[in-house]
């Protein structure tokens, strides 16, 4: 009781300072070192950090000035830095080591060394260009919307996928390669889905000899047709090279499953990527049922996973289902400005992993104002502990404020 009752004092602390930017240190912020419990909360000092212009904050041992883009959450900022994909024994480093084991022994190079290279030790701090337009994502295209993702300032942001170091990788020189790190979306709620998940994406590129080598004369296929390139665009890749690739990958991606599952700028090159979620995997093959726990530092979670062999089967024993404590939330949104997401953000703040999942149960118009109401059913439940009605209540009340004061909507609570 005393836990939450701190929380939600400390939450109500925030509403009041939710636009004021705290700068953070780089010790503090990319390590996010939290000892607490799963559910407990930061101290007010450490505020959602909402990007007020002219604010600066400090991440991963750099500077970035605050404008309009930001919408950064002290929720996600305590994420930066854990690298959860390179803690030794924990479910998503083993995940990780068990895929680089099989490159490793799968693909050799000629002089016996692996063909693939990795890298996950990556800044998840991009610019937008590496995010987007290095990919050629239009700048028009919905999947910049600040609602999806998490942006520092206008030209900086938490990465959205791997792919964002895709250009680098590939301009340096290398073909083949594995790149492993934490993602940022801003995403619903629920117990497959968290802000922060961890991506190995793989890419290989093939040249017209590596690619035809073992078809009979290969020598006089081509890689494209005759058609014009462009400084963005190859010609149009030829029938027998895109079934060849296609090949290539469905046998590689075919490998990696019976591996972990069991037997249940390319210039004048052209190739294969691929990217998989690692949370993902790891609930498959762990039976791990819900998102939260890959970030609790709970012995009896942790502990499961330290094995002698990365290979060794091991199937996640729950640590007991606490009892789900269900309140909801309704309210007419404002003109303009909002989205589902912006809520989500700002209920991950407040409640943390107390909150399982948010739903959105009805939509109602209204017929002479033409206002939309939304209501939302909020599931908490704690990870370790059983919670009560009364106290997960200060923590809904603290939702209803930070909601009306911080989206501009009017409540119907």
């Amino acid at each position: 009781m005393k836990e939450v009752s701190t929380m939600v004092c400390s939450a109500l602390r925030r509403v009041a300072h939710m636009r004021v930017y705290l700068v953070r240190t780089a010790s503090s912020v990319s390590r996010g070192h939290w000892h607490s419990a799963l559910g407990s909360r930061p101290a007010a000092s450490e505020s959602a950090a909402r990007g007020a212009p002219g604010s600066v904050v400090e991440l991963l041992g750099q500077s970035y000035p605050q404008d309009d883009y930001s919408n950064l959450s002290q929720k996600v900022l305590s994420r930066v830095g854990r690298n959860l994909h390179n803690q030794q024994h924990h479910p998503l480093w083993l995940i990780k080591e068990r895929v680089k084991e099989h490159f490793y022994k799968q693909y050799v190079g000629r002089f016996g060394t692996p063909l693939f290279s990795v890298y996950d030790d990556f800044s998840p701090v991009v610019t937008t260009w590496q995010n987007f337009d290095s990919l050629l994502i239009p700048a028009d295209h919905p999947s910049r919307k600040k609602g999806d993702n998490y942006y520092l300032n206008r030209t900086h942001m938490l990465r959205g996928h791997t792919s964002a170091h895709q250009w680098d990788l590939l301009h340096a020189g290398l073909d083949a390669f594995l790149v492993v790190g934490d993602v940022y979306r801003r995403d619903q709620i629920d117990s497959q889905h968290y802000p922060v998940f961890h991506q190995l994406e793989a890419v290989r590129l093939f040249s017209k000899h590596q690619l035809f080598a073992g078809v009979k004369d290969g020598e006089t296929l081509q890689l494209f047709e005759q058609s014009s390139r462009s400084a963005h665009k190859q010609e149009t890749h030829t029938m027998e090279a895109v079934k060849l690739v296609e090949f290539d990958l469905k046998q590689t991606l075919t490998r990696l499953v019976t591996h972990l599952f069991g037997d249940a700028g390319a210039q004048d090159r052209i190739g294969w990527a691929f990217g998989l979620g690692l949370e993902r995997l790891a609930m498959i093959l762990y039976d791990i049922p819900d998102i939260r726990l890959f970030w609790s530092e709970d012995e009896r979670f942790l502990k499961q996973f330290r094995l002698s062999d990365i290979n060794q089967k091991v199937k996640f024993q729950p640590l007991s289902k606490y009892p789900a404590v269900i309140n909801d939330i309704s309210f007419w949104l404002p003109s303009e400005n909002y989205t589902e997401n912006d809520f989500y953000d700002l209920v991950r703040t407040i409640g943390g992993d107390l909150v399982e999942k948010v739903d959105l149960i009805d939509k109602f118009e209204h017929p002479k104002t033409h206002k939309t109401s939304h209501c939302y059913r909020i599931t908490y439940r704690h990870m370790e502990r059983t919670l009560s009605q009364k106290e997960v209540g200060r923590v809904h009340q603290a939702v209803q404020e930070a909601a009306v004061q911080l989206l501009a909507v009017e409540g119907r609570f």
